[in-house]
């Protein structure tokens, strides 16, 4: 069995900044990238234009950014493993990780999986057909495209980040619609009222999205009625999933406990979990940002507070 100071699992912005820490502290991390998203380079190996991360003013390629944040966390030293981890056995220390076919004890662990967004199965939405051609699941991420300036935006979902993504929409949209199944929403009474007083939303009740359109990008959307399952087409420049993300946790031990959304809880102020010596980056447990940014910097502390630790050992 291989042994390791510290295994990283996972394989986007949280999991490289934090291997890029740990290998340039000597700590000589093994990280397991099969694992975030079901894709190496996890949700951003789906994002054609990355325009908010810093340090690239024209922008750069989802997969592009997460091909050299991985180049410079093996210029220092991180071996990588190209498997998924199947389990984690954190009853005694060192843990033992499994991967597809490896096993590594480790010191420390720091689990950065990611989280993937909640899509539905609408004709038109899917890799090959629209998808990041003017269908997304992140409004912050790709709102601000020039292909959705000035024209009308479908947001579907009904809760408080419907609520928030439909509101930052129209900064740049003509008109926003909320598409929502039921007659009244999830959110909570102040995200609702702010978004069906705000001129540029219109909430379309009881409604729901069956196909996108389009040439190179979409162009319509045909929207049905729920109560009276009538069909129109409407002029759309876009469609946003606004319906909850799902962390990659099922793989965790009980000993490191999860919250009631399956987000990997911490202790407050610190990236530990509830395990002494196992921490956690990235949208793995952060349901609030959710941004490639937030999730470096997140790795980024997960690193410092485990060579802290491990040099207290």
């Amino acid at each position: 069995m291989q042994k390791t100071k510290v295994v990283i699992i996972g394989s986007g912005p949280a999991a490289y900044t934090a291997a890029i820490y740990c290998s340039r502290a000597m700590l000589q991390p093994l990280l397991f990238e099969g694992f975030e998203a079901g894709t190496p380079g996890g949700q951003l190996m789906t994002t054609t234009d990355v325009e908010n991360f810093p340090g690239f003013p024209e922008g750069i390629s989802g997969p592009d950014l997460m091909q050299k944040m991985r180049e410079q966390a093996e210029k220092f030293g991180t071996h990588i493993v190209g498997e998924d981890v199947v389990a984690i056995d954190c009853s005694n220390r060192p843990f033992i990780v499994k991967g597809s076919t490896t096993e590594v004890a480790a010191q420390s662990i720091i689990i950065a999986t990611g989280a993937k967004a909640r899509l539905l199965d609408i004709p038109g939405t899917h890799e090959g057909e629209f998808w990041q051609k003017g269908v997304s699941a992140c409004a912050l991420c790709d709102g601000a495209m020039p292909i959705f300036r000035n024209k009308d935006i479908y947001i579907i979902g009904g809760g408080d980040t419907a609520m928030e993504e439909a509101l930052f929409l129209t900064r740049y949209a003509s008109h926003v619609y909320i598409v929502h199944r039921r007659d009244e929403l999830r959110a909570s009474k102040i995200m609702g009222d702010r978004a069906q007083q705000h001129p540029k939303i219109t909430i379309l009740w009881s409604s729901g999205i069956v196909e996108v359109k389009g040439d190179k990008v979409v162009t319509s959307v045909v929207v049905k009625n729920l109560k009276t399952e009538e069909l129109s087409e409407r002029p759309a420049a876009g469609l946003f999933f606004a319906v909850g993300y799902e962390p990659n946790t099922q793989f965790l031990p009980k000993e490191i406990e999860i919250d009631d959304k399956r987000y990997v809880a911490l202790h407050p102020g610190s990236q530990e979990t509830t395990v002494k010596g196992i921490f956690a980056a990235g949208d793995v447990h952060d349901h609030v940002y959710r941004q490639a940014v937030t999730a470096a910097g997140a790795g980024c502390r997960a690193a410092l507070e485990l060579e802290r630790e491990l040099s207290a050992l």
